[in-house]
């Protein structure tokens, strides 16, 4: 098996990873950096945002590096909170915004095309303490706004477009199972924050159209392969449940343009409120994305529950299944994640036939292995055999896919280059 000359292999982080606080003003937090100065005991030996990778001051030899390595294409994203001084009125940070101009100017220079994100978790903190954030149709018209601004300063430079990179992670870290700042378990407001997600890629799509722009906008998704523990049927049912609220939320409105009526029907029977009209259900189905982006790391393995849901509890998906853990799978020890790459290859057969074979690329794929220093050889290369195997096996189902009629191609790693 031979990669194709058309597939293309890039690399992918975000703004908040990468960037570093560098020339942040006040009042220009993240929700990300709210989180890390509210809980900064939960990140890896104190890691974060302050720093990162300084790529705001170091972009020009990051780029080199990734010229010198073959990439293409890489894909990150515009801090939302840093790119505007007043969120109201879409007021640009002209410094911050020099700094993307200079970036895509080099990216060009150096034959690496931007592929570009409105979101990557950099919800503007003042919007979630001020409106609740996603919760909010108000944040919804903000982050449009800014889309605009985004789009009319960069379209001659970027060609792709994402509205957010894995839209229902925040709300579920925080409203679904409560592990994240600030910690609230509320099951209505997740699936509001999931709405609205999808109503404002609606909004941005129809917004591009409109405009003319050349180019394409997608969404950058999560799902997860899920697997039952057999073929029985109350573990196969467990594993659609888990699917429709995880996977399909997102899959179906973005690609069909509508929510599946499973999902209504549960919501309803768990007295799950939220908001939504006949109206944005239809600019939902008129503006669906041009492609997908797909972050692959491990599959999702579950079956029927075990026990009885306690009636104080209030009501969480895990209602109709529990995590279930494949006696002997290869494992990533420094991330706890099971290592299957045939999940790319079974993704890709459910978008040729459940999403009508859109457009998709795999967004995001990769190990991240701690402490890799102990692999450094003497003369200071770090002999990663183990990273260069996982990559050959992805890029193996990733070709597997592509042949029987998956629209698959290319793959980005996910690294901060550093």
């Amino acid at each position: 098996m031979t990669i194709p000359e058309d597939f293309i292999l890039g690399a992918a982080a975000s703004a908040w990873q990468t960037e570093g606080w560098s020339g942040k003003k006040a009042g220009q937090d993240s929700w990300i950096d709210l989180w890390y100065k509210n809980d900064r005991q939960v990140w890896h030996n104190g890691y974060g945002p302050a720093v990162a990778t300084d790529f705001i001051n170091r972009f020009r030899e990051d780029v080199a590096l990734m010229k010198q390595a073959g990439l293409t294409h890489y894909r990150t994203s515009i801090n939302w909170s840093r790119f505007l001084t007043d969120y109201e009125n879409a007021t640009v940070d002209e410094e911050y915004a020099a700094y993307y101009d200079a970036l895509f100017a080099e990216m060009h220079r150096q034959g690496i095309e931007p592929m570009i994100c409105l979101e990557h978790y950099e919800l503007p903190g003042v919007l979630l303490e001020t409106y609740g954030g996603w919760a909010s149709k108000h944040v919804v018209e903000l982050f449009v706004r800014y889309a605009e601004k985004v789009f009319a300063r960069y379209h001659h430079q970027v060609k792709r477009w994402f509205s957010f990179n894995e839209p229902i992670v925040v709300q579920t870290r925080v409203y679904l199972d409560a592990l994240r700042w600030p910690y609230e378990q509320n099951t209505s407001t997740w699936m509001q924050w999931n709405h609205h997600k999808v109503l404002a890629t609606a909004k941005v799509v129809k917004l591009f159209r409109e405009k003319g722009y050349r180019g394409s906008v997608g969404c950058i998704l999560n799902p997860e392969v899920t697997y039952p523990r057999s073929r029985a049927a109350h573990d196969v049912k467990a594993a659609e449940i888990y699917d429709l609220f995880y996977n399909r939320v997102f899959l179906d409105p973005l690609v069909h343009g509508h929510y599946p009526q499973e999902l209504f029907t549960l919501l309803e029977k768990h007295q799950v409120q939220w908001d939504y009209s006949a109206e944005e259900l239809a600019l939902i189905a008129d503006n669906t994305v041009d492609e997908l982006g797909i972050n692959l790391y491990y599959p999702h393995r579950v079956k029927a529950p075990s026990r009885a849901w306690h009636p104080d509890t209030p009501f969480h998906p895990a209602w109709y299944y529990e995590p279930f853990e494949l006696p002997g799978r290869r494992m990533n020890p420094s991330r706890g994640w099971e290592i299957a790459p045939r999940i790319i290859y079974d993704m890709a057969m459910r978008i040729k036939n459940d999403y009508r074979n859109i457009d998709w690329f795999v967004a995001e794929s990769g190990m991240g292995v701690e402490n890799e220093g102990q692999y450094r050889n003497r003369d200071g290369i770090i002999e990663d055999s183990y990273r260069i195997n996982f990559i050959s096996e992805h890029l193996y189902y990733t070709l597997l896919a592509r042949e029987e009629g998956g629209k698959l191609p290319r793959l980005h790693a996910v690294g901060l280059h550093r």
